[in-house]
Formats: structure tokens, C-alpha cells, sequence
């Protein structure tokens, strides 16, 4: 079998200077309304009747001081510094290319709030990209990776283009010409061998793409990054990726079975697609999480499954934070923890129940505000303490019920109750427009941003309230007229701990460089993750926001034997985008 995507230029149907589709926004319409545009998810073309009235009030923001983001201005960029003996070879090949400017800036950053920030104040980069090409197979990554080495040429990968680390900026210092190697065309599905349950996908598919056309076949990966409707396959082994189903489906390092990398020494593979090997340190340890500093992933084996035959969704509404973080700890211990598990705290609560659409009919509002009384007044919870945890179960139906039952009951010793279904499936659907609030910020003086990591279970209560008294506090040390926002959600759970995600977001009004205070403010927020036992990264990686802190992340040691494999696999630095070393 062999499937394929056929693409478009991506800048047609994506933002050039935000997040997503360009039809789908968070918008404040003329009657003062939040409605979020377009056709693509279930929020779509509804009205947000309370997101207005916690926005205002959140922020100290309003409505009716809006700023719009400027046009692209080409003439802004800085021109093409082009090889033109290069450029001359890569004609002769055939692959295609260009040097036009929105081709160039649509791939020359990713989502951090600086290089967005700086696109929708029209202050443009330093560097981009001289050019972009679009290699369509493994063979003219070959082609084009052995002309970048004999003409010296400067080779940037990119994928979906969802870096949140300063991974696809280019260095300003850097005097070569830049080649965006684009990994689009590469989109299909090359075969499945459905006795082993694997299928070989060439890496520049994207996570949504790739999953529609094994469901096609009755298969699925089950790997659901939270940006799995942009981000590659290519990009999820150089970042060493988590998905929001990991439970039952493995981190992307637990999935891959094979890896095709084309290096300036040439192309990386083992030679046998076994389930393990014992032959020395494992290659592939080396190409996930390399983020682009060692050549480009062209083909990716991986497990795949059959789709499950049935998927229920669920929530749990919990008293507090600490009794949610309990329940969560003896899920994991128990080793019962359903496909996704994900628990927010109250914070977050209050900002999901801002996006609820308005409801239908009075029977349905009926029904909200009986929920509301019974939980907050006959059970005693306080509105401004409960947190909720999500809920998503697969498998075969019997199963999945035996499952929800155990968890539901481990919930209950720690004094949750069943939220329901409805609840469940709207938290879940809900984690891939919050990326979008970020632009709807940004029109209002807001700066938002996230940011990840691990930690131990015994530490995750401390990390949790450390790191957010840290931002408040450095923000009202750094002149935040406003108080910030600040909520974090336990999002993947382990034996041994979980991934912790934060968000914190304010009104940067009366900031002479509001980027610049949010950058003190993560920095110290990181600061304060690695002092809490938190690590750099759990799934995001390194790139060149947080390659500072490599040293004492992996010892000097560790930081010099991936040094050295640099050095050997890239004498040149082809692939001299500075990430992570």
C-alpha cells in the first residue's frame, strides 16, 4: 500500500504571523461578543457569551482597545544571500525551489511569543532563510545535502513549522547561505506491513494527515501531540515528542521501530528492522531529540494498531489541586491510567469554563446550574479550589468500562466525583484551539505563552506552587501593572512522575519591551523549575531558547560526547542552526 497527502502552499490556508488555519480565530464581534470563526472545530462559529467578562476581568484588558497586525512587507525582509554555484547544481536536479519573501519568512521562525510578537509589530527578523526547496523523497534529500557540503551552504530542516524553542530561527552571524530544506512533499505512506503491525511513512507527513490515511486502513499510531493537526512525523523524532495518548500508545520513542536520517556523512540507518537490538548504544537515542543538528529524518518505521474498537471520554471534578495530584499519583501506581488523563488546576478550570459556547435551550442551562449547585453547595466544593481532570478511555468496549470503573473508584478514595462524558470530550477538544487564544491576546496588549517540563511525583505539588509564586512575583518586581495569570495542568502521568505544563499570560500595558519582561520572567520561571527537581524539558526539547541550561541538564561530560557526535557526523556544520549545542 502506499498512500500520499497532496499539499498546497501552506501559506495559502495558515496564518504567516500567528497560530493555525487563517479562516479560525478568537475574535470580539461588533456586538461585543466572543465568537471563534470558521468551520473546522466543534467551537467553531459559536458564541463564547463568558469570555468577554473573564478576559476584562483577568487582565485588566478591554475590549475596545484593539490593535491590528500589519500586512507582510516583503520589502522589510533582508534580500537573498544566494550561492549561485549551489543554486545552479539544485537547478540541474530538478527539485523545486524559491527565494520569494513569503515563502522565505513563513519559514523563518516558529510559535515562540518573541518571533510572533516581532511579526505582528512588523519588525521583522535579522535572518531568514535565502531559499526554501522542497525535496519530494529520501533520494533529493541526498542530492540536496551533498550539494549544501560541496558548496558550503547552511541547511536548515522544517517540518510543520510548531517549534515553541527558537528552533527554526537563523542565526544572524551566520554569513553562508541558508537553505530551508521544507520536508512537505515527503508526505506519504510507503507501505504497511500489517502481520508486524508497522508501516514505513516518510517524515515530512503531518500528524493529522498521517493519522486519516492509516484510519483509512483501520489503523491508527495513536500519537496525539497537541499539535499532531500541524506538526511532522519528522519533526516528533528530532524533538522526542509525547502524545495526549501516550497511556496506551508510547511516546514517540517507543513507537518508532526504524529511522532514515541523511547526514553530511552520509545516510544513518541500522541495518534490520527487529523490535530491539543489542549492539552497542542505540543509534536512534541520537536522532531523537537531535532537532535538526545532525541531518534530516526522511523515513520513519513505527508501530501502528488497529483502531480501537471503542473510545469513551470522562471527567472528574476534585476538591483541590493536592487531592487531584493523589488520585493521579495512585492511578499511575496502580498502573491503570486510561489512553489520556490530564488534570487542571482551578485556574485553568475557570479559564475553560470561560470558553463554554452558549447553550441551546433552557433545559440544557437548567441542567448546568443543578450540576453547579450539587457539586459546589450540596457537596461542599469551593468554585475557587475544585480542579477537574479529563478523561479519554480505548480499547474494546468491556474493557474500557472494567477500566473506567477502576479509575472512577481509585477517584472517589480521593473525594472526586463523575463530571461526565460531555465534560470530558469538551476539555480533550478544547487543547487544540487554545493555541489560537494567543493571537486573540496579542490584538488586546496580552502576551501569553507555556511551557513544560518533568518532575518526580514527590515534587510536583511544591514545582507547581514554587514556579507560579515565581511568576507573580517576578512580574510585579519587573513593572506588570497587572497580575498575571498564572495555572498549570498535570498533562502526562509515569511511574516514577509527570509532565507538568504551565501557562501564564499578562497585560503588558506601560512595558517599555513586554517581550523582554516576559523573557526575564520565563527565564526565572525555569530557574525555578530545575531548583524544584523539574527538568529542562519534557517534550518541547531545547533548541536555542533553552540551551543555556544544557550543561546542568546533562553534566559536562554528556554535553561533550553529543559535542563529539556533532563534530564527527557535521564537520561543517551543514546543519549550523545552533540548536541545543
Amino acid at each position: 500500500m502506499s498512500a500520499t497527502v497532496h499539499c498546497f502552499p501552506r501559506q495559502e490556508i495558515m496564518k504567516w504571523n500567528g497560530w493555525g488555519y487563517s479562516d479560525s480565530k478568537f475574535l470580539f464581534n461588533k456586538k461585543g461578543q466572543a465568537e471563534f470563526t470558521g468551520k473546522r472545530y466543534r467551537l467553531s462559529g459559536m458564541i463564547l457569551p463568558s469570555l468577554q467578562d473573564w478576559f476584562e476581568n483577568t487582565f485588566g484588558a478591554s475590549v475596545k482597545q484593539h490593535k491590528s497586525p500589519p500586512s507582510l512587507n516583503a520589502g522589510a525582509l533582508p534580500p537573498a544571500n544566494l550561492n549561485e554555484a549551489f543554486l545552479q547544481d539544485l537547478t540541474a536536479t530538478g527539485i523545486p525551489f524559491s527565494h520569494e519573501a513569503d515563502d522565505r519568512v513563513f519559514r523563518a521562525h516558529g510559535h515562540c511569543l518573541h518571533e510572533i510578537f516581532a511579526l505582528r509589530e512588523g519588525r521583522g527578523f535579522q535572518r531568514v532563510p535565502d531559499m526554501v526547496t522542497w525535496p519530494n523523497c529520501h533520494n533529493d534529500v541526498v542530492k540536496i545535502v551533498e550539494l549544501a557540503c560541496k558548496h558550503n551552504v547552511c541547511v536548515i530542516p522544517y517540518g510543520g513549522g510548531t517549534s515553541v524553542t527558537g528552533a527554526l530561527e537563523c542565526p544572524p552571524e551566520e554569513m553562508r547561505c541558508i537553505v530551508s530544506l521544507d520536508t512537505s512533499q515527503m508526505n506519504r505512506i510507503l507501505w504497511i506491513d500489517e502481520k508486524n503491525l508497522v508501516a514505513r511513512i516518510e517524515a515530512g507527513i503531518i500528524g493529522q494527515d498521517l493519522e486519516r490515511l492509516l484510519n483509512e486502513g483501520g489503523y491508527c499510531t495513536g500519537h496525539e501531540p497537541d499539535s499532531m493537526e500541524f506538526s511532522s512525523l519528522g519533526g516528533w523524532v528530532a524533538t522526542r515528542a509525547s502524545g495526549m495518548k501516550k497511556n496506551v500508545y508510547g511516546n514517540i520513542e517507543d513507537l518508532v521501530v526504524h529511522i532514515k536520517v541523511v547526514t553530511p556523512r552520509g545516510v544513518m540507518e541500522k541495518s534490520c528492522q527487529g523490535p530491539r537490538m543489542s549492539t552497542g548504544p542505540d543509534v536512534h537515542h541520537f536522532i531523537l531529540g537531535s532537532e535538526g543538528t545532525l541531518g534530516v529524518v526522511t523515513e520513519v518505521t513505527m508501530k501502528i494498531r488497529p483502531i480501537p474498537e471503542y473510545r469513551k471520554y470522562g471527567s472528574v471534578v476534585f476538591p483541590n489541586f493536592e487531592a487531584g495530584v493523589a488520585c493521579l499519583r495512585e492511578v499511575a501506581k496502580q498502573r491503570c491510567a486510561p489512553a489520556s488523563i490530564r488534570l487542571m488546576d482551578n485556574e485553568q478550570f475557570q479559564f475553560g469554563h470561560a470558553l463554554k459556547p452558549q447553550v441551546s435551550s433552557i433545559f440544557t442551562s437548567f441542567v448546568e446550574g443543578l450540576k453547579k449547585f450539587y457539586i459546589t453547595k450540596f457537596k461542599g466544593f469551593d468554585p475557587h479550589q475544585l480542579c477537574v481532570a479529563t478523561l479519554l478511555f480505548e480499547g474494546d468496549r468491556e474493557r474500557v468500562l472494567q477500566h473506567e470503573k477502576q479509575v472512577y473508584d481509585i477517584a472517589a478514595k480521593f473525594g472526586g466525583l463523575a463530571a461526565g462524558e460531555d465534560n470530558g470530550q469538551r476539555g480533550y477538544i478544547l487543547t487544540f484551539v487554545i493555541a489560537y487564544l494567543r493571537d486573540l491576546g496579542l490584538d488586546y496588549y496580552v502576551v501569553a505563552e507555556s511551557f513544560e517540563t518533568s518532575v518526580p511525583w514527590d515534587r510536583v505539588l511544591d514545582l507547581c506552587r514554587n514556579v507560579k509564586e515565581r511568576i507573580i512575583r517576578e512580574c510585579k518586581e519587573r513593572g506588570v501593572q497587572f497580575q498575571p495569570l498564572t495555572s498549570c495542568r498535570v498533562t502526562q502521568t509515569y511511574d516514577a512522575g509527570a509532565c507538568v505544563y504551565f501557562y501564564f499570560a499578562f497585560n503588558y500595558r506601560g512595558l517599555a519591551d513586554p517581550v523582554h519582561t516576559y523573557e526575564q520572567v520565563e527565564h526565572a520561571a525555569r530557574d525555578e523549575i530545575l531548583a524544584n527537581g523539574g527538568s529542562l524539558s519534557h517534550h518541547h526539547g531545547v533548541g536555542k531558547l533553552r540551551k543555556e541550561w544544557m550543561k546542568e541538564s546533562i553534566s559536562d561530560v554528556g554535553l561533550g560526547m553529543l559535542r563529539s557526535v556533532k563534530e564527527y557526523v557535521d564537520p561543517d556544520n551543514i546543519f549550523g542552526n545552533r540548536n541545543l549545542l
